[in-house]
């Protein structure tokens, strides 16, 4: 079994920066592209990136002032994919990418509770857990080569497990398809982060199956240091300057799990979006009393330097996106294992 012991990509980079990897142009399009944590990740590969599918119109900015798409569609994916307009090349692309809402299946929020019913998104309602579905639509329409969704780790958990089953059913016919459950801790980056992967490749192309299999050297939280004197995020007005001094450094909050403090000689704690929220239960810092500060999340979730976020939250766009040298790792694998 293949084994990845080295990751090739930095963890603090620019924009402008020049490739570690040759550029190998294969195609790739993006749904849910959000503020672009995977386009950055596919392009870092090598990756010809085409552009992508947001709904967001803060998100889509942010997305197009950093990542100048050469296609890009700001809709609903139900909408999109019942566009008729499209180019070409979107009809024979390399990679497809999807990673829909997540909330649905996290194991953190209400799960069931909401599978079926229409609950706020960016400011939006709709339903979001059949949302995997519109994106095997979007697989079943533009046929790539390869297609990709990610999502957190509780679709694999007790009932959600039912819609695996029903992706693989939809697409089976015309994909050999593996499931992957991934940290991005095993990949060198400092943030735990575990995903699951579903990455089919069409069945006309013989290829092995695909190893995702990474045992790099683990980053810590302390990677962070040289950022802890900008201090950002006062706490001082909140709960949760109380609860600070009851949370061991390494350790969750005894009642609240959501509340944790980083230990400072192993990755960190998965960011998520509330943790731009100051008032919130989530991640805080380990030695000051203060939430984590944008260049800390920055560092962590191994978003560029001169990455602009525009007027948004840079930690709440942060949270809410795949890493990019996550996605960056995954990709490279499947150029060289099914692409190359």
């Amino acid at each position: 079994m293949q084994k990845v012991t080295e990751n090739i990509f930095p963890l603090e980079w620019n924009l402008s920066d020049s490739l570690k990897v040759k550029k190998h142009n294969k195609k790739v399009f993006g749904t849910f592209v959000c503020g672009g944590g995977s386009s950055m990740g596919y392009k870092l590969a090598g990756y010809d990136h085409l552009g992508g599918v947001e709904f967001t119109d803060h998100f889509s900015k942010i997305y197009n002032k950093n990542l100048h798409p050469k296609y890009f569609y700001l809709q609903d994916i139900r909408d999109f994919n019942l566009r008729d307009d499209l180019p070409k090349e979107l009809y024979d692309l390399d990679l497809l990418d999807g990673s829909p809402p997540c909330a649905a299946f996290s194991t953190s929020g209400s799960r069931e509770k909401i599978w079926g019913k229409k609950s706020d998104y960016e400011g939006i309602s709709q339903v979001k857990d059949d949302l995997v579905y519109v994106y095997c639509d979007t697989i079943k329409k533009l046929k790539p080569k390869v297609f990709l969704l990610e999502n957190v780790s509780g679709i694999l958990k007790g009932n959600a497990k039912v819609y695996v089953k029903n992706i693989i059913d939809k697409l089976s016919s015309d994909y050999n398809i593996q499931v992957f459950s991934l940290f991005a801790a095993s990949m060198g980056l400092p943030q735990i982060r575990n995903r699951v992967f579903i990455i089919g490749l069409k069945k006309d192309i013989k290829k092995e199956r695909l190893t995702l299999n990474f045992d790099i050297p683990k980053v810590s939280f302390d990677i962070t240091k040289k950022y802890w004197d900008i201090f950002e995020n006062d706490i001082s007005k909140y709960s949760l300057n109380k609860l600070w001094d009851e949370v061991p450094i390494g350790e969750s909050h005894r009642k609240h799990f959501n509340l944790v403090k980083p230990a400072l000689n192993k990755p960190c704690p998965t960011i998520t979006a509330t943790t731009g929220n100051v008032g919130a239960y989530s991640v805080i810092h380990p030695v000051y009393k203060r939430k984590l500060n944008k260049e800390e999340v920055r560092l962590l979730s191994t978003f560029p330097k001169d990455y602009d976020f525009l007027d948004t939250n840079p930690i709440t766009t942060m949270g809410r996106s795949v890493l990019p040298l996550m996605m960056a790792n995954i990709s490279y694998q499947i150029y060289k294992q099914w692409l190359k």
